[in-house]
Formats: structure tokens, sequence, C-alpha cells
């Protein structure tokens, strides 16, 4: 089979081997891949930054999807042809995350990723992907979705009636928007491009801020609130942009915070934590638990992840370059295998 590597030295040094295919021990499962989707992480893995940076060769990517095709002697929970995930952190599989759990993440620098046309996986960390979408939509769930999901519905518990400023039009905001749609609160949205702001619209947002053209985009939000600010805060950005969540959110209001784009460290106001009465809340992913909870509420809603576009494997470089012009709408698949198509069910 062929399996992608990277030892951190960049995008255009990612390399396609040819390597046995691997064999199932008696509780692992084989999966053929067909469509892997790509986070931020990713470059970070495959760029070698800092601690992301790998060792030795290790296949990335941390989002995918695929199909069972053998499974161990004492495999009971799958069966062939079962349509199965892989979690980010397989060993966390309820409550809180803990030193135990929090180890191996999926797609490097130590465990190995999904970029691969076969993955072996243990029968307990695999996960159902949401039944009534197609392989290339069911890729993009379990980083974004699942990161949306525990800061949406686990941490910020948000809740009808309620509002939620959400950061950017990257994949996990898509899909915090999408959650609180569903859940009947009402998201606003920013971004610094007018036509991401006008496809948020079409998706059924009311509520945006284009930050490049608001002097005090934290002023707008509150306005828009009618003076008291948002309920919650869905901080995608980092950096010096929590400063703009501290300001827009209302006094006992929620913060998550996950990204990373602007920085891992900054300067804030950190007098605004306490005037502000707020709570902040670090969000890592989430458990097998919460996956489960996002394939089921994926599948009430009938909520389908927003694509930004579909490459075939022989072109994933240029789709992790696009991912990093940051100019992409949606998640960025990869297609790796033959792909099941949408079944409408």
């Amino acid at each position: 089979m062929t399996a992608w590597t990277t030892c951190g030295d960049g995008i255009a040094a990612l390399t396609a081997t040819t390597v046995p295919v691997p064999v199932p021990g008696p509780t692992e499962v084989l999966v053929r891949i067909s469509a892997v989707a790509l986070n931020y992480r990713d470059l970070l893995v495959i760029g070698g930054v800092d601690g992301w940076r790998p060792d030795g060769p290790v296949v990335p990517i941390s989002d995918g999807v695929g199909h069972v095709v053998a499974t161990g002697s004492e495999v009971h929970r799958w069966r062939l042809g079962d349509r199965v995930s892989s979690p980010f952190l397989p060993f966390w599989r309820s409550g809180e995350l803990t030193r135990a759990t929090y180890v191996t993440p999926t797609g490097g620098p130590v465990n190995r990723g999904m970029l691969a046309e076969y993955v072996v996986m243990d029968q307990d960390q695999a996960i159902r992907a949401p039944s009534h979408l197609d392989d290339v939509h069911a890729a993009a769930v379990p980083v974004a979705g699942v990161t949306a999901w525990h800061a949406v519905a686990r941490r910020s518990r948000v809740r009808a009636g309620e509002t939620v400023l959400i950061h950017g039009t990257g994949g996990v905001a898509l899909f915090a928007a999408q959650f609180a749609l569903a859940l009947g609160a009402t998201p606003i949205i920013t971004s610094s491009s007018d036509e991401k702001l006008a496809r948020m619209h079409a998706l059924g947002v009311t509520e945006t801020v284009n930050y490049r053209r608001t002097p005090d985009v934290a002023a707008e939000v509150v306005a828009m609130t009618g003076g008291d600010g948002v309920d919650h805060v869905i901080e995608t950005v980092g950096g010096t942009n929590l400063d703009v969540s501290l300001a827009a959110v209302r006094i006992g209001g929620t913060i998550s915070m996950i990204g990373l784009i602007a920085g891992l460290a900054a300067t804030v106001n950190v007098y605004q934590f306490v005037a502000k009465n707020v709570t902040v809340h670090g969000i890592e992913t989430g458990s097998l638990e919460m996956h489960d909870e996002v394939a089921a509420f994926v599948d009430e809603h009938r909520l389908v992840p927003v694509l930004d576009s579909v490459h075939p494997v022989e072109q994933v470089q240029d789709a992790l370059r696009h991912l990093e012009s940051g100019a992409h709408f949606g998640k960025i698949v990869v297609t790796v295998g033959s792909t099941q198509p949408w079944s409408a069910r």
C-alpha cells in the first residue's frame, strides 16, 4: 500500500512511500481509508513547529474515515464493511481529560495519522461516523466537529435564545455555528471577507461582523446584543483576539478558548477576567463519548459539514498549501480511496 510520511520538514517534503499493508492484531480492525480532512494542526506537524515536530518519519493528518476490511480474532464491536473514524485522542473515552488520556494524538508527532491507504485501529478506539453523510463529508467531522461540540454543548452549554460570538469561518467555527443554530441559539460570526459572511447568511446565520471594516468589533457585538454582550464566545483565533472576546462577552458569560492561529502567547487585559466574572474554558478536541454524541446530533438534525474543496490524494500538497493560505471556507478534504456515495438516508 501507499502511506505518506513527514519528518516535519515541510509540505514539499511530504513523501509517498510503499509499505506492507498492516495486519490487525486480535482486538484490532484493518480500515481501508476513503477520505481525510485537513486541520491547522496538520500544518504544525508537517512544518515541524516546536513540539509538533516528529522525531522521525510519521504518517500525518488527524481526520479520516474508512471501511473495515479485516478484523482480529477477538473483535466483537465491528463487522466487515462498517464505516469508522479514528479519534484524535484514542485513550480519552469519557469524563475529564487527564494526564493518562492526553497521550498519542492521531496524526503525529508520535502516533500515526490517517494519510495512508490502510490503517489499523483497536476496536475500542474506532468511532462511528454519522450514518446520513457520505465518506467525504464524514471525514470532516472528528476533529473540528467534536471540538466545536465540546465548546458549544459540553462546556458553554449553549441553550435556545442565547447569543454566541464565533470568530472566523474555519472548520471549527462553521460547526459551532451549525450546532448553535440547531440548539436554537443566535450565532454572531466575524470575518474579514464579505463573501464568506454572505455564505454564512446562506447557512442561516443572520448576524455577522466584518472585522476589517469595523473599528471596534467588541463594541459592535455589544450593541447587537442590546448592550449586554454575548452569552458565549467561541474563541478560534487566540492571541490578542482574546481581548476582543473579553470585551464582547456579557458579565457572567463564557469563553471557550480553542484557537492558536494568532499565536501561543499574547498580552491581554487580565482585569477583564475579574470585571466580567467570566468563565474561560480551555478546549482540547473531545472524548470518544463526545464523538458518539456528535454523530447522533448530526444525524438527528441532518447537519451537513461545509466543505471548501475536495482533492485527490495526488494533490495533497496543493490541498495543504490551500489550507496554509487561509483562503478556504469550510473543510478541505482529500480522497485517498474509493468513497461511499451520498446515501441521503
